[in-house]
């Protein structure tokens, strides 16, 4: 774990000439990496079929694939984005055996696609969908404003907080 995280830190520090500064900085570090995971199966330290075998076996298996990287230019150190809007489309799947009707999912599609991209903007969903409800005759008038990512700049200063859900 310590020398994955020294390989993320190395991720953020990188900003421009990224595989440069990755092949130079967290090579290096895989290497190493990699030849602790060979010793301790080799030397068999670890159990094959206990859960750290099981993980580092994952590694050894795809270590190709887990270091790309360090070849392509730009290639990310993983897929947590994607990863998190599968999540978000496997969650609204579930969710959606609950409606009754075809104007029910579409207006549930609705809503989640909305609130999806407050979060891909950096938007409080909930204080977004209260504004618009607020300020129905703006919105009307220059919906464009009222767009997620435009929301922060467009938006009047809402006189009415927010109900707090902490109760």
């Amino acid at each position: 774990m310590k020398a994955l995280g020294e390989v993320y830190q190395c991720d953020a520090q990188a900003k421009e000439q990224r595989l440069e500064y990755h092949q130079t900085h967290s090579a290096p570090v895989m290497q190493e990496l990699k030849g602790w995971l060979n010793e301790q199966m080799d030397s068999r330290k670890v159990e094959p079929n206990s859960g750290l075998g099981k993980a580092i076996g994952y590694l050894r298996k795809h270590w190709r694939s887990l270091t790309l990287f360090l070849r392509p230019a730009g290639a990310p150190l993983d897929n947590n984005i994607c990863e998190r809007a599968l999540k978000m489309a496997i969650l609204h799947r579930k969710n959606s055996l609950g409606y009754k009707t075809i104007e029910g999912a579409r207006v549930g599609d609705l809503f989640m696609s909305l609130i999806q991209t407050c979060r891909l903007n950096g938007v409080n969903a909930y204080q977004y969908l209260l504004a618009l409800a607020r300020n129905v005759v703006a919105v009307t008038l220059n919906p464009g404003a009222w767009l997620p990512w435009n929301y922060p700049k467009s938006s009047p200063a809402d006189p009415t907080p927010a109900p707090s859900l902490a109760a």
